[in-house]
């Protein structure tokens, strides 16, 4: 058997493959950008079909860029944007509705009724999940309640559900596997994360029935083969792992304390803490690290639903950049002078605040504000965001997160102007992975151990290196004014979503 891992990463806006060689680099990558239907003001969706297509394209492309066939690879790893889901037919497949996005808002009703009727404590108790329309249990609902037929064929057995992970798996094996993992399992609100379990009285409380759901798996573990007409041979599935799961063992953060940042089309920040369930007195989520052999690793995790995605609407709906590497370059020449902010609640906004209603602001505009201003302000928004989350998890963590070394990964992860912006705005030395694919990685490492042809992950951890440090150079007064003015900012944004 050789040592050559492929690594599927179905993300919000791209599905990636990476074939990684023998030696755990990677040695072939192909992209495909998928697209985001917006049917309604605050929803958001995709067409499985078109990620299915994108995901064997681009498998496909990369074996043939590195030259190897499907014979060769010892295993695959999946990862994928978590809390996104779908609903398809047992037997052809189909999905009876497009795939509701993590980022969609549309349950914010039935999530008002389920607090109404007291279920939030229990939902934190057992899921460590706050009740919003962020996670995959309303969705499901939702479905099954809006296409004709579909809640009583789930109770008949017609019908299957999962997040992207379970999807891909059903399609890749040709259905003969209808499996997750238990990250990707506890972000539904369905999954008791003290039980490692689907949980009847949180199925109850949704509304979703058993018969929907996937079995759950530790991360690293047989989750069947590929039909070899996929790609001309049966490949072994030996990995899923929920996105910012995958990015924290590729950030090799395997010790209680270790804290990594990934910078997507949202900001994920999670926090390993070992073996406890730290509960968060400040609305941040208590979830499942990863597990492995039966041991559950537990995670504090803060989630910023705008990051890239803030560049994006930059290029995509202001049109003042052509391409997102710009922002960087135009940041630099922006008028120190100029006092800009920028609050991306485009959708809401995430932890600490998790207000649904919010929505996206600018403060401190003047006649001279103008695209290297409105650039430099969004960058800085996902450094303050990022911080909002550390200060947070500083108060409800026994360790001292300030001032504790940041490991960063994805794309936005690359430009420099970000990352030292990031290490001012912190106080704190950020270390850049080698990899910006750190999500990649991480998954690939978990398949290429199990199948056994790469380390085990502490040996993993132990040659993990950064690419570049950043350190701050910012004094300490200009920083406690510049993050003054963010909180202000904030605080405006949610009173204004408050307004009637």
């Amino acid at each position: 058997m050789t040592g050559y891992v492929l690594a599927i990463d179905q993300g919000t806006t791209s599905s990636r493959a990476i074939v990684y060689g023998p030696d755990a680099q990677p040695i072939a990558i192909d992209q495909k950008e998928i697209s985001q239907s917006f049917p309604k003001s605050g929803w958001v969706e995709h067409d499985a079909t078109e990620i299915w297509d994108s995901v064997v394209e681009t498998s496909r492309t990369a074996l043939a860029r590195a030259g190897i066939e499907a014979r060769d690879v010892a295993a695959i790893g999946i990862t994928n944007q978590r809390e996104t889901c779908l609903i398809w037919e047992r037997s052809t497949g189909k999905p009876i509705h497009p795939a509701i996005v993590w980022q969609d808002r549309r349950t914010f009703g039935a999530c008002e009724v389920l607090r109404a009727d007291g279920f939030g404590p229990l939902i934190q108790e057992k899921t460590g999940l706050l009740l919003d329309p962020y996670f995959s249990a309303t969705k499901i609902a939702w479905i099954l309640d809006n296409v004709d037929g579909a809640r009583r064929a789930a109770e008949n057995g017609q019908l299957l559900c999962g997040t992207i992970d379970t999807y891909l798996t059903w399609m890749l094996t040709g259905g003969a596997v209808h499996a997750t993992d238990a990250t990707n399992a506890s972000r539904t609100s369905l999954f008791d994360i003290r039980q490692n379990r689907w949980d009847d009285e949180l199925l109850g409380a949704f509304r979703v029935p058993r018969a929907l759901l996937p079995e759950v798996k530790d991360c690293a573990d047989d989750f069947g083969q590929t039909v070899a007409a996929h790609f001309g041979a049966q490949i072994p599935i030996r990995a899923l792992a929920g996105d910012q799961q995958a990015a924290l063992l590729g950030q090799a953060c395997l010790k209680p304390g270790m804290l990594k940042s990934t910078y997507g089309t949202g900001c994920f920040v999670v926090l390993n803490t070992g073996d406890q369930i730290v509960r968060s007195s400040n609305r941040l989520l208590s979830t499942i690290g990863y597990r492995l052999n039966g041991k559950t690793t537990y995670a504090l995790e803060g989630s910023i639903f705008m990051a890239g995605a803030a560049v994006q609407w930059l290029r995509d709906s202001l049109k003042l950049i052509k391409a997102a590497d710009e922002t960087g370059r135009l940041a630099h020449l922006a008028d120190e002078q100029e006092d800009v902010y920028l609050v991306p609640a485009f959708t809401g906004l995430g932890a600490p605040h998790w207000n649904s209603q919010a929505r996206g602001a600018i403060f401190g505009l003047t006649r001279g504000t103008g695209i290297a201003e409105l650039s430099r302000a969004t960058l800085e928004s996902v450094c303050y965001q990022t911080r909002d989350l550390l200060e947070a998890m500083a108060s409800d963590y026994p360790m001292d997160v300030r001032g504790a070394t940041l490991r960063v990964d994805g794309g936005l992860s690359g430009s420099d102007w970000a990352m030292q912006a990031l290490a001012d705005c912190l106080g704190s030395v950020i270390e850049r992975s080698q990899s910006q694919e750190a999500t990649a990685y991480g998954v690939a490492a978990l398949a290429g151990a199990q199948a056994g042809v790469w380390p085990d992950l502490q040996t993993f951890a132990a040659n993990w290196k950064a690419k570049r440090s950043f350190t701050p150079n910012l004094n300490t007064d200009e920083r406690a004014r510049r993050y003054r003015k963010w909180r202000a900012a904030v605080a405006s944004t949610l009173s204004y979503a408050a307004t009637a």
